[in-house]
């Protein structure tokens, strides 16, 4: 059971804990600034000849605001894959550690072990994709250091109950990241709140879904303010351009309430819908933007719905989600278009 945050540093890899990060001469610098003659930028000004602040100060105070998060517990990546590889890069030693997920789940945590040449060790969702607490368990070694929770989970679209997380943040030694990338669709709350609590836990958002944002790849990672100091160390000096930040600025003034109160009303009716057609057999209960739909052809339906130009993606392969097609809930006209399509099968 990890204790304290000199627990959490043990579980650092030796080199990074030693690192030395990049430094600009503007982050040694504390005055106010005239001449930029530090960085070899190009002198005439067009609006992007200067380097972006590294530390995304101004965009950081916005999500800071958004999300009732202080500005040291905040990372900000370029999308939340630069955070999941970063929990590889700073806690898994390579081809000594390894990490423990559920499945199915979102593939880009096995992409990015294999990337870094760490072990996953999968673990299979048990009946209507419950979290199976002893089993993830049972999986770690001495060399597991993260532990990865999708909830709301893709792509079974359920939530995991916030006592079980707890639990196995209390009984596994090492990390558990929790990505809510899909938090804002569902009632659940953020396991943010316990991070006063837990030092082991890494929250992961995003403001690629609610916020409308994917474009930009803006990604967030919520953690103990010392390893957000390590994260922050091992990043990319300019991990996040200008431009993308001004634009989020500018687009997080915008309120989405209402734009994600149309999904999850949408959700709900689109759902509905399905379960009477006669090629679905199932429609799984969804916390997150989209549904896990069973039918009885996901080829067929699939290929029917390509031909309409209507996209969705085929999950039949992935294991524990046989004969399933995840529909990503659109605008009312979208979903009347699949809608559609998919009565006549």
């Amino acid at each position: 059971m990890i204790k304290d945050i000199d627990d959490i540093m043990q579980l650092v890899r030796g080199n990074i804990r030693s690192l030395a990060p990049y430094s600009t001469a503007r982050d040694e610098y504390k005055g106010e600034l005239g001449a930029f003659l530090d960085a070899n930028e190009n002198p005439f000004a067009n609006g992007y000849n200067r380097y972006p602040d590294p530390r995304q100060a101004q965009l950081k105070a916005q999500i800071s605001r958004i999300k009732g998060m202080p500005v040291e517990n905040i990372f900000v990546g370029n999308g939340s894959d630069e955070a999941i590889d970063l929990c590889m890069r700073i806690f898994c030693e390579p081809r000594v550690d390894n990490v423990v997920t559920i499945a199915p789940t979102y593939g880009m945590y096995k992409v990015s072990a294999a990337i870094n040449d760490v072990e996953v060790r999968e673990v299979q969702l048990g009946p209507d994709f419950s979290l199976p607490l002893q089993a993830l368990i049972d999986a770690c070694d001495k060399n597991t250091k993260l532990m990865f929770l999708c909830s709301p989970n893709n792509p079974t679209g359920n939530s995991f109950p916030v006592e079980q997380m707890q639990w196995l943040l209390e009984k596994f030694g090492g990390i558990v990241v929790v990505d809510e990338a899909y938090i804002d669709f569902s009632a659940q709350e953020s396991m943010s709140a316990l991070l006063g609590r837990y030092c082991n836990l890494i929250v992961l958002q995003t403001l690629s879904k609610a916020y409308g944002l994917a474009a930009l790849r803006l990604g967030l990672a919520f953690a103990h303010e010392c390893v957000m100091r390590i994260f922050a160390n091992v990043k990319y000096p300019y991990n996040i351009n200008l431009a993308g930040m001004e634009i989020a600025q500018r687009l997080l003034e915008r309120g989405v309430q209402g734009e994600v109160d149309t999904i999850i009303k949408e959700r709900g009716r689109v759902a509905a819908a399905l379960a009477a057609f006669r090629c679905v057999e199932r429609v799984y209960p969804s916390d997150a933007n989209f549904l896990l739909v069973k039918v009885d052809d996901a080829q067929a339906i699939y290929n029917a719905l390509i031909e309409q130009k209507v996209i969705v993606r085929d999950r039949s392969r992935v294991a524990g989600c046989e004969g399933c097609l995840r529909i990503t809930i659109g605008t009312p006209e979208e979903n009347d278009l699949l809608l559609q399509i998919m009565s006549k099968r």
